[in-house]
């Protein structure tokens, strides 16, 4: 029941990575390479402005602020220099990993065991994690650092899907997804794509950079690996929420699937770990839930397509 706890907490602060990769991927019809080095740039920025005593809350945001620098960048090799979008973003992952390597010192790993975070501020036991600042209503909840984990992440993740639900609803969000809907259709309407495109990969990378941030600070470090494989993530993520919502057309609902998909995900990692399999293997078995996620939509479509056929032999006959 821990492990399991555990595993929503994290799969819920992954989740707001999981709408950053839907902006790029579901509305932008691209694959951003961006997203592994954004990640850890938002942890490593957020864990090393902590640790030199700047709030938590104002490090977060700034390490967002990182991440919208860090979109700003594949979004001008993409659209300034015509670098096609993946290639744009695998200069930028690739380069992201020796400027998180100079923000915490040349260290690789930076722990936060003894300082506040966002996270330690809504944890009410004691042991490992600073206490000093919670509430007395907090501390007399008893929460650990899984359901502090749990509830924050809930509480932003509605937040930012509203937020997203409403600026994707006026006209410059509906530009941006027309623009992956129909990019030479929103250009005759004398949309300049590039400026969408632009914007949507910084609003992307911002918010892969606030999940990198909140999730360092739930695991208490930030690594320069803690990126690797999150474009993954993020697609099996986005994958399983279609998956399980497929009969839903409202925009606010897939905003939400994608974010549930991650929860599911790293569910489904812990059933995996609890049953023995080894830890070595969780790259193979991520694959394989990547690859099956992204199968099953195929396999559907088949074989509806198969039954229709089906069907129309035998009322011929």
């Amino acid at each position: 029941m821990t492990s399991l706890m555990g595993a929503t907490g994290q799969g819920i602060l992954w989740g707001i990575m999981a709408l950053g990769v839907y902006i790029t991927y579901r509305l932008l019809a691209i694959s951003d390479l961006t997203v592994d080095g954004s990640f850890a740039l938002g942890g490593c920025t957020c864990a090393t402005l902590i640790l030199a005593g700047v709030n938590p809350v104002i490090a977060t945001i700034i390490a967002v602020g990182a991440g919208l620098l860090a979109g700003a960048v594949t979004g001008i090799l993409h659209t300034v220099f015509d670098i096609p979008a993946i290639l744009a973003g695998i200069l930028t992952q690739i380069s992201l990993w020796s400027i998180n390597l100079r923000i915490q010192g040349g260290r690789s790993n930076v722990p936060l065991l003894n300082v506040q975070t966002i996270i330690s501020k809504f944890v009410g036991r004691s042991g490992n994690t600073v206490v000093s600042t919670a509430s007395p209503f907090i501390q007399s909840l008893g929460l650990t650092q899984s359901q502090a984990s749990l509830i924050v992440g809930i509480v932003i993740v509605i937040i930012i899907i509203a937020i997203m639900y409403w600026f994707f609803g006026t006209e410059i969000g509906s530009a941006l997804r027309a623009t992956g809907n129909n990019e030479a259709m929103i250009r005759a309407l004398g949309v300049n794509t590039n400026r969408t495109k632009l914007l949507a990969l910084m609003i992307s990378n911002g918010l892969v950079a606030l999940s990198g941030a909140l999730v360092s600070q739930m695991q208490k470090y930030a690594d320069i690996g803690m990126g690797q494989g999150a474009i993954v993530i993020g697609l099996a993520s986005i994958i399983i929420g279609e998956v399980l919502f497929r009969k839903c057309n409202h925009f606010g609902l897939k905003l939400l699937s994608a974010a549930i998909g991650a929860v599911i995900y790293f569910i489904i990692r812990a059933i995996v770990l609890y049953l023995g399999l080894d830890a070595n293997d969780m790259k193979l078995i991520s694959a394989i839930i990547v690859a099956l996620a992204l199968s099953i939509p195929t396999i559907s479509r088949k074989i509806a397509v198969k039954n229709s056929y089906s069907e129309g032999d035998d009322s011929d006959a």
